[in-house]
């Protein structure tokens, strides 16, 4: 028996398995990115408004998909071929705040201070906070993101001035002609003040949480913006970051929490793969609920301030 001989079953091998990797890479690729896709929309839109929509609208869609095959029902099968075109237009009238929240995250992508701009940002926070906490003066602050407020600042007053604790602040005082409705802080500055930001429409937030709250929560549902929430009832510090709401908190844990968020490693990858590699590596994140930090019962201290 000669080499060529002994080789031929391995180079058949070899050959086979080429002719594989050359053929099936691509549904592979399609299967992967298919994957990726849809456990990203998922894990997006959970915790949001639409979360509850989507669970009975795929349902009701593969219950008249099942049924259609299932007992060969051919008008129905060309009901849904022909009513596909509407089908995707609901969806996008349905989901339009999810989507618009998406395709602005993936359209601006996050650029950062540093570090030590972001520190000091942290601490005028914490010290506005601390100073309207112990007066109870309410506040309500949106710290701007990747995604940008337009929205909500169309409604509001156009300030742009450096931000500090004694400008919130004034801003908050009462009976000053822009302390009703919120502050939006963009970089190191104050960007606009008496901004209206849009209500939550969650059922399941108690019954003593004010429209400040609800406001704050309202514009994280639809961004990725901050929300810091001063109660005038209470005094006490909240935040509310992706649905996600915290109620309070001591200054140390909100600034734990705001570090965590706005300041980031200096090594981070920059670009779409770092951008990505980071969205897709994030912990699964909760439903998003309504916690009191304190232990107190809620309705004995209700917080309706506006």
């Amino acid at each position: 028996m000669n080499m060529g001989d002994m080789l031929q079953p391995e180079g058949g091998f070899l050959t086979a398995v080429r002719a594989f990797l050359n053929t099936a890479w691509r549904p592979s690729l399609e299967v992967l990115i298919l994957a990726i896709g849809i456990y990203y929309v998922f894990r997006f839109i959970r915790g949001t408004r639409g979360a509850p929509v989507v669970t009975g609208f795929l349902f009701v869609l593969l219950a008249f998909v099942l049924v259609s095959f299932l007992l060969q029902l051919n008008v129905l099968k060309y009901l849904l071929g022909a009513f596909s075109a509407f089908f995707i237009l609901a969806v996008l009238v349905i989901f339009q705040p999810e989507l618009r929240r998406m395709l602005a995250e993936v359209g601006n992508l996050p650029l950062f201070a540093t570090a030590h701009e972001q520190r000091e940002n942290i601490e005028v926070i914490i010290q506005a906070v601390e100073r309207l906490s112990e007066v109870k003066i309410g506040a309500l602050i949106a710290i701007e993101q990747s995604i940008h407020l337009q929205e909500a600042v169309e409604s509001g007053i156009l300030v742009d001035c450096e931000a500090t604790p004694e400008m919130l602040e004034t801003i908050f005082f009462p009976n000053n002609a822009m302390h009703d409705g919120g502050v939006v802080i963009r970089g190191d500055r104050i960007a606009y003040a008496s901004c209206i930001f849009p209500l939550t429409q969650r059922q399941d937030l108690h019954r003593s949480l004010g429209t400040r709250h609800r406001a704050g929560i309202g514009l994280s549902e639809e961004t990725d913006a901050v929300i810091v929430i001063v109660s005038e009832e209470t005094g006490q510090a909240s935040y509310a970051y992706r649905g996600q709401f915290v109620r309070g908190v001591t200054a140390e844990e909100l600034r734990a929490f705001l570090t965590s968020v706005l300041l980031r490693p200096a090594d981070r990858p920059k670009g779409w793969i770092g951008f990505l590699r980071k969205r897709l590596a994030e912990p699964h994140k909760p439903e998003p609920v309504a916690v009191t930090k304190t232990g107190e019962n809620p309705a004995s201290k209700p917080d309706t301030a506006t």
